[in-house]
């Protein structure tokens, strides 16, 4: 049922979230002055502007404005347009798709420590979008992501240890890094720990550990752990469930951030 669904996770390239606006001198919040600021050469407001843009706050939506906005931030250095430009590239959105773009832009503010960067360039290594495919480079950038505290890059590289891709397999780091993705939140984290715990990979088969992170993932809204709960329900007992269900409310309570 799930023996070979952690080949499958290796496999899957995740979205890239939008990287957050720097915290720092507030920007003016309404949009004329906002764009005064930009047009006179501010970086973090051509950023913010190219935020809005993208998204249609405060103004209609318009991604070509924002890839211009992103690219005017970009080129003055500035680490999250960089990386937004490179998702714009590798989307197509106000943009030709272009992954040797992407890439170029991603590596920028990768190199200046942006760890979705870091994440975003370990990606397209993985998969030889706009490089060659290079499983070692793609773990080393993984890597960086999740020294970072990178819920993705925590994921990517904890998988990649444990089945031995880019890296020699390493059971211990894995499971501790995937942990640590799935204790932040992340969803797919949480339904690979389960698969883990569910094949006895990296850990101890336990049914009662691994219906509990399917409920967790499910209820962060995980596709495929949805389906694997009550899958792997029929092989448990009421009892087993009952531990599992409340195993799942102990978690939570420890950490909150389990259900962000």
């Amino acid at each position: 049922m799930m023996k070979h669904l952690l080949m499958i996770l290796v496999a899957f390239s995740l979205c890239l979230p939008v990287a957050a606006q720097d915290k720092g001198k507030p920007l003016p919040k309404d949009f004329k002055s906002l764009k005064a600021l930009a047009e006179k050469g501010d970086a973090k407001a051509q950023y913010d502007l190219g935020l809005r843009f993208k998204y249609g706050k405060g103004v209609e939506k318009d991604v070509k404005e924002a890839v211009a906005w992103f690219r005017k931030a970009a080129e003055q250095g500035v680490a999250k347009a960089q990386y937004n430009l490179g998702n714009m590239y590798a989307t197509g959105k106000g943009v030709l798709e272009d992954d040797k773009e992407a890439v170029k832009w991603y590596r920028k503010a990768a190199n200046q420590g942006n760890a979705m960067a870091q994440f975003a360039v370990g990606q397209k290594y993985h998969f030889g979008e706009g490089v060659g495919k290079d499983l070692k480079e793609a773990a080393k950038w993984y890597r960086k992501a999740a020294e970072q505290g990178n819920s993705f890059g925590q994921l990517k590289f904890g998988i990649m240890s444990l089945v031995g891709q880019g890296v020699p397999e390493d059971n211990k780091k894995a499971v501790k890094l995937i942990r640590k993705a799935a204790n932040q939140g992340n969803a797919m984290a949480q339904h690979t720990l389960g698969v883990m715990y569910y094949n006895g990979e990296g850990v101890l088969a336990d049914n009662v550990a691994a219906y509990a992170w399917f409920k967790l993932a499910a209820a962060n809204g995980d596709a495929i752990a949805k389906k694997n709960k009550p899958l792997i329900a029929k092989k448990m007992t009421a009892e087993q469930i009952a531990k599992a269900q409340e195993l799942s409310r102990e978690m939570l309570k420890k950490n909150p951030k389990l259900l962000p």
